[in-house]
């Protein structure tokens, strides 16, 4: 199966006349637990997610590739409780883009919800 695609939400700046109702709005997905996660990868976002579970802890994992270097850097299994928000990156190009030119992630439950920004 596909991943879901998640469309990264672009931060408008500050240039106030750009803010109009709901236009800095945006939403948390749950996670496909089975599917897992990508966004197009420019270098410029950031993933955001919570575990809206009540009481049990989940999980997030963010895939690297190999850089130049021969390394990687996969972001495993960081545990978030009950509640509990976080915020990954940003991310770079080398390291992090996938093949598809897309960044791949998860998280272990639908309970793990995710939202994406771009920035610049």
């Amino acid at each position: 199966m596909a991943r879901q695609t998640h469309t990264a939400k672009s931060v408008l700046g500050t240039k106030s006349n750009a803010y109009t109702a709901n236009l800095a709005d945006f939403t948390f997905t749950a996670a496909d637990a089975v599917n897992f996660e990508e966004v197009a990868l420019t270098g410029h976002e950031l993933v955001l997610a919570i575990n809206s579970d009540p009481t049990n802890p989940y999980t997030v994992t963010i895939e690297s590739v190999v850089d130049d270097l021969g390394r990687t850097g996969d972001i495993t299994t960081y545990s978030l409780a009950a509640g509990e928000y976080a915020v990954f990156g940003p991310f770079t190009l080398e390291g992090w883009r996938q093949s598809n030119g897309k960044l791949n992630f998860k998280g272990s439950n639908a309970a793990i919800k995710f939202a994406v920004i771009r920035y610049g």
